[in-house]
């Protein structure tokens, strides 16, 4: 077993009501930004250290934003996510939180508030 000095978080775990709809929305964008999708069997899928599985009692209001290298790929991010079954919640765009902070929204299947962030 490897420690990662420095990595606040070892791995995220999403409960969703509908595995297939969740793995399309998260094939995509993690396409996107470049995160190959690790493998899947009959009801869950993983991706680097995202697990997902289908429970009766899906994860609410978990807010996951990932890291990309640049304007393009928020863009890219964004209608990708809005295309595979994603709902808007920020369209890209400079932020207020600090200066050059670039993002946007997406809302996945289970309302869950997905990011893009440059």
């Amino acid at each position: 077993m490897e420690f990662h000095k420095g990595r606040l978080i070892d791995h995220v775990h999403l409960i969703v009501s509908d595995v297939n709809a969740s793995k399309r929305f998260y094939r995509a964008i993690l396409d996107v930004i470049g995160i190959p999708f690790g493998g899947e069997d009959e009801g869950y899928f993983w991706a680097d250290e995202l697990f997902v599985n289908q429970g009766e009692v899906p994860t609410s209001h978990l807010h996951l934003a990932f890291q990309v290298h640049s304007r393009e790929a928020v863009h890219r991010f964004y209608d990708v996510a809005l295309a595979v079954g994603g709902r808007d919640n920020g369209a890209p765009g400079e932020r207020r939180y600090h200066p050059g902070y670039y993002a946007a929204f997406a809302l996945d299947p289970d309302d869950n508030n997905i990011e893009a962030v440059y």
